[in-house]
């Protein structure tokens, strides 16, 4: 694809608009009108006060534009600008394609920080109208949004000015999924590393327990994750959360979350150390309830086995488990799916979050020059739409939402949760409410400007055997965290 920027700079926001449909296609750039098999013309002319904007879209043997004029003189001139010729590709593509993503040309990362700061400026019936009929969102997901909105909006008025959160990495899997995307390694791979690591994340979290300290922050959440924390045996466990007690004030803690997420590495004796480190909140991922599809996508477990660690995590006291599904998954359809999520149900659990599969193959056009994910997109949407319905009846509702990049149908993923049971990290992490201080390799601590919206981030290092071979280095860097603080004192 060919992507033609005549007469404007609006590549960022085009770029991305363009990545709704074609996900994995190679983007090229130009500011002349170059006319190919696959290009995108975006046009920006003015005359006489007046400012003409088209975009032209080919594709194969189809050829589409649309224009429109807007005035020169109107408020925020070049952010309308940018947003009207969003509008007139996406409407190229549309009809080209006969798909209608339900979010429009919507294309960040938190729609319903948007939809709060727009409610807050002009009030929700006007929210409403410019997401409708400025961005183009579908109005089932406006009222995620809505929905959204007010469960994030009650977790974030819980932070104050020096609250901060605690992340901590465990990047090791039992098995890589193939679906993943995250920083870890299969433990078939990586056990050897295993002990040295966690010998050296207490030692990061000794290091930023004394900075935290010194800069008078006030801990709200902890949440080990991963990988699967839980690939760690239970004296290791152990000790990291031994470590995280001696380290850090815990006294005002809110929420202890770790991630059990395989099936398959959960154990009595390590739910006993998990529980007896202080973790208020645990999650159990079976992703889906279909061996068959368990099995396409490398998920060394069983329905069974999923089943059984969740009885014996509430054997071991826990009251508040959380459960991941996945829809889009390869090999899934809408009656699987349907039989997962009332599977999930009949558990019981406090808290489910459904995540959008996140595409890893390229795209490209068929014979007919139709997309190949718009069947694919088409079932997934059916299958979130039926489990925010269903959750919804069992009194499960939205507190949080947000949206990666390349997902199946340019969906979103949503926690759902009994009310009392929100999970306050999910929502402090993607609303960037405080500061994050993250150990770890691949963990990114993000500074927050204690009155302000200023972040600053330090980034440990990816991968396992760097971060134990740099360790002085990633050290180094921390010093950064009282930098910062010092700032602000």
């Amino acid at each position: 694809m060919i992507l033609s920027l005549v007469g404007h700079n609006f590549k960022y926001e085009l770029e991305k608009l363009i990545r709704i449909f074609m996900p994995f296609e190679k983007i090229s750039f130009s500011e002349d009108a170059v006319v190919s098999k696959c290009s995108a013309i975006t046009e920006r002319r003015t005359e006489n006060g007046k400012t003409k904007l088209s975009a032209r879209l080919i594709l194969g043997n189809k050829d589409i534009c649309k224009n429109t004029v807007i005035d020169e003189n109107i408020n925020e001139y070049d952010k309308e600008c940018e947003r009207v010729l969003a509008v007139l590709l996406f409407e190229c593509f549309t009809e080209i394609t006969g798909y209608i993503p339900e979010w429009g040309i919507l294309t960040g990362v938190r729609p319903a920080k948007l939809f709060s700061r727009l409610t807050k400026q002009n009030g929700i019936e006007e929210t409403e109208c410019y997401f409708r009929d400025k961005l183009k969102v579908c109005d089932k997901k406006i009222s995620l949004c809505k929905d959204a909105v007010k469960g994030e909006e009650q977790i974030i008025s819980l932070s104050s000015p020096n609250s901060f959160s605690l992340y901590i990495s465990v990047p090791f899997c039992p098995t890589r999924c193939s679906y993943c995307s995250f920083v870890s390694h299969s433990v078939e791979k990586a056990a050897k590393l295993i002990p040295q690591y966690v010998e050296k994340l207490c030692e990061e979290i000794k290091i930023t327990g004394e900075k935290a300290s010194k800069a008078k922050l006030t801990l709200e959440t902890v949440y080990i994750g991963g990988g699967t924390p839980t690939t760690l045996s239970a004296s290791q466990i152990e000790t990291v959360m031994k470590t995280v007690a001696d380290s850090f004030d815990l006294s005002s803690l809110r929420e202890y979350t770790v991630e059990a997420g395989r099936p398959d590495t959960i154990t009595e004796d390590k739910l006993t150390a998990i529980k007896k480190g202080g973790a208020t909140r645990i999650s159990i991922n079976p992703q889906t309830m279909n061996d068959t599809v368990l099995e396409k996508i490398g998920r060394k477990h069983t329905v069974k086995q999923t089943v059984d660690a969740f009885l014996l995590a509430r054997k071991c006291g826990f009251n508040n488990i959380n459960m991941d599904l996945i829809a889009g998954l390869p090999g899934d359809n809408f009656e699987s799916f349907k039989s997962t999520v009332e599977q999930i149900c009949s558990l019981n659990p406090e808290s489910v979050t459904v995540h959008s599969l996140s595409m890893k193959r390229a795209s490209s056009l068929t014979a007919r020059e139709e997309f190949p994910e718009l069947e694919a997109g088409a079932q997934a949407g059916k299958m979130v739409d039926f489990a925010r319905e269903y959750l919804n009846k069992k009194d499960i509702f939205v507190y949080y939402m947000y949206r990666q990049s390349k997902t199946v149908g340019n969906l979103e993923n949503v926690g759902y949760s009994k009310t009392g049971y929100e999970c306050l990290y999910n929502v402090y992490i993607m609303d960037e409410t405080h500061s994050i201080l993250a150990c770890g390799a691949s963990a990114v601590t993000k500074l927050r400007e204690p009155k302000g919206d200023y972040i600053e981030r330090i980034y440990n290092y990816k991968y396992p055997y760097e971060y134990i071979s740099r360790f002085d280095e990633l050290i180094e860097r921390k010093k950064g965290i009282s930098d910062f603080y010092e700032k602000y004192s």
